[in-house]
């Protein structure tokens, strides 16, 4: 099978890669090609020397995201060792997009800086700029600053967070375009009230959200146009939780996934589902939800591939 790259790449390229092993979820087909540059300029030149009709998907860490059954045909990037470095300099975080968002807020702690909000979000800092994540009425939109990409076309560049029109869990960067990092930009803080309010915040997320099970965080974007803020006065009638338990399809099951007994929001593999299973639920749960409410949810977890 021939390269789909005229460049010989330094890192790792992987021809029909499974992604199931990749996502959070674990189900999935496998990736046309699986790509793992060695660092920025490795993939710089694998990009360029990509044919413009072979697709481009870049990947986190799977943590939100349903690969359809039939794979992609598609060369995924999977961004590794070389991209997930965390620098403090000041209060700004320099952070690679492999870097995992949690590990970005305990560092960020440690060195008195404050991005706590980042401690809870499943993922990588990639999909979290992509997405805007956010948690407990903080997202990223807050404290980005700018980030470093490589174009579809295999050119490194340097966007500023306004370039990005983050909203809620949606960015406007182009289709194809790889992240490579993040500076961030936190208030100054006593390390040790940033720990305590991390430890708070994951006592928090473990009490209400099934922590432990194979799920992709929230299945459905909260009809309200905005996370939950986590105070004893938010308002739950928009959120999706509160819609999905009104149309009676809390612990709603289909073949081996399951709308979460503990937070119905939360998608689950409970043992063997494919990804036709975890889609078809959620599709199950949007109808239902349409007709008692007439609410449209939107999905949060990315759905990609083949059926």
């Amino acid at each position: 099978m021939l390269s789909p790259s005229s460049y010989q790449p330094r890192g790792a390229l992987t021809p029909q890669r499974a992604l199931s092993e990749l996502t959070w979820l674990r189900v999935g087909g496998p990736a046309d090609w699986l790509f793992q540059p060695a660092d920025t300029d490795d993939l710089c030149a694998f990009l360029a020397g990509l044919p413009e009709t072979v697709a481009v998907f870049p990947m986190g860490v799977g943590s939100n995201l349903i690969v359809r059954d039939g794979g992609l045909r598609a060369v995924v990037i999977r961004l590794g060792r070389g991209f997930n470095g965390i620098e403090i300099e000041g209060t700004r975080i320099r952070a690679g997009a492999a870097a995992l968002d949690a590990h970005v807020a305990r560092k960020a702690a440690a060195g008195g800086v404050d991005l706590t909000f980042l401690r809870t979000i499943p993922g990588s800092v990639g999909g979290a700029v992509r997405m805007n994540a956010g948690c407990y009425g903080t997202y990223v939109a807050d404290h980005l600053v700018e980030i470093g990409v490589v174009t579809r076309a295999g050119e490194a560049r340097r966007l500023h967070a306004a370039d990005l029109h983050l909203a809620y869990r949606q960015s406007a960067l182009p289709e194809g375009w790889v992240i490579t990092d993040a500076v961030f930009e936190g208030l100054p803080a006593e390390p040790a009230d940033l720990e305590a309010r991390m430890a708070e915040q994951i006592a928090k997320r473990d009490a209400s959200q099934p922590s432990k099970e194979r799920s992709a965080g929230s299945t459905f974007r909260n009809p309200s146009g905005s996370s939950s803020t986590g105070r004893a006065d938010d308002v739950h009638d928009l959120k999706a939780w509160k819609v999905i338990d009104d149309a009676g399809m809390r612990g709603a099951r289909l073949g081996g996934a399951q709308m979460s007994e503990m937070h119905s929001n939360f998608l689950i593999n409970v043992g063997g589902a494919s990804a036709a299973d975890l889609e078809g639920l959620g599709e199950e749960v949007r109808k239902k939800v349409l007709l008692n409410s007439g609410i449209e949810l939107q999905w949060e977890i990315m759905r990609v591939g083949e059926r």
